[in-house]
């Protein structure tokens, strides 16, 4: 992939974040969802790509953009497969919360495992817990496994889970063990991040969230160094025969994140709708608005903050 690409992808990012931005607080989560697919999409058929979209706003019949296998870009370039979330956090952005981002990743086809929209249990780690989690293993057992890898008391390992119900056992096991617990609103993707860059206070990403969140969540992961397993969780029949659509025959599976992102040529890119843990939410100005953004090589290992002034002109 090449560099000026990187830097492609996030202004797409961008476009999508400084529209969404426009409705937090507004408590108006269908128009701030619609306006960042809407940008994101016209910003990317600006692209010199053979875009298609593997992870995306739905099945044709429910998103009229973005959908899956939608093509993107204006087909002049090298051919991706593209996993986006214009909007991670509509109720956030709604709310006027913490933690809203717009993001994607990209690869060479066949690189992004096309997952369903269904639920997935996960497990992230930064690169000094490596190699030691697994997903099979009690929370005990990985919590003081990340404990003595990264050489802190358990008392001081922090875990990001979301705030659901269904996290109602799985807090109160990592409140047994006596380790910190950060719960989350939502912004699945942003506390896999969290859970492996340096200097945020996270150790570990526990619990389930979205499926096609946890692809994307698996490039940033891979770019950082980190280590990412899964297992898709159905609700029922009709999400085990959505996973066996989209090529999954072993719903059961433990996901790798080699499975989930394979090889070295992905790229991930996000900027903040709203302030976060990681990047700053749009700010607007007298002359236009101020992004913050993050845009991640594997290939390269580099890690790019970026913060944008964008001048509006009538």
């Amino acid at each position: 992939m090449e560099r000026n690409l990187s830097l492609d992808f996030v202004r797409v990012t961008e476009s999508a974040a400084i529209s969404a931005s426009k409705w937090m607080g507004k408590g108006d989560e269908k128009s701030a969802d619609r306006a960042a697919v809407e940008e994101m999409r016209a910003r990317f058929n600006m692209m010199d790509i053979k875009g298609r979209i593997v992870i995306g706003e739905g099945e044709r019949d429910e998103a009229p953009m973005l959908f899956i296998g939608e093509e993107v870009g204006n087909g002049k370039g090298p051919a991706f497969d593209i996993a986006v979330d214009p909007l991670e956090g509509t109720t956030i952005t709604a709310l006027g919360g913490n933690n809203a981002i717009s993001v994607l990743a990209a690869g060479p086809k066949g690189s992004l495992l096309n997952a369903p929209d269904i639920y997935m249990d996960k497990i992230a780690v930064g690169p000094d817990a490596r190699g030691v989690i697994d997903i099979d293993a009690d929370v005990e057992e990985n919590l003081k496994a990340v404990a003595k890898a990264t050489g802190k008391p358990l008392e001081e390992v922090t875990a990001i889970i979301l705030d659901r119900e269904r996290h109602a056992e799985l807090i109160k096991k990592v409140r047994k063990v006596g380790c910190r617990i950060r719960l989350i609103r939502d912004g699945d993707i942003a506390g896999a991040i969290a859970a492996v860059m340096p200097g945020t206070g996270v150790d570990i990403l526990l619990g389930v969230g979205g499926a096609p969140e946890g692809v994307i969540s698996a490039v940033a992961v891979k770019c950082l160094g980190g280590e990412m397993q899964a297992r898709l969780v159905p609700r029922n029949d009709a999400d085990v025969e959505r996973a066996k659509k989209m090529g999954i025959e072993d719903i059961n599976r433990k996901l790798l994140i080699e499975d989930l992102a394979k090889g070295s040529n992905l790229v991930f890119a996000a900027t903040g709708v709203t302030d976060g843990t990681i990047l700053r939410g749009v700010n607007f100005t007298s002359f236009g608005c101020m992004t913050h953004s993050v845009v991640m090589r594997v290939k390269s290992g580099t890690v790019r903050f970026i913060e944008a002034r964008h001048v509006f002109k009538d």
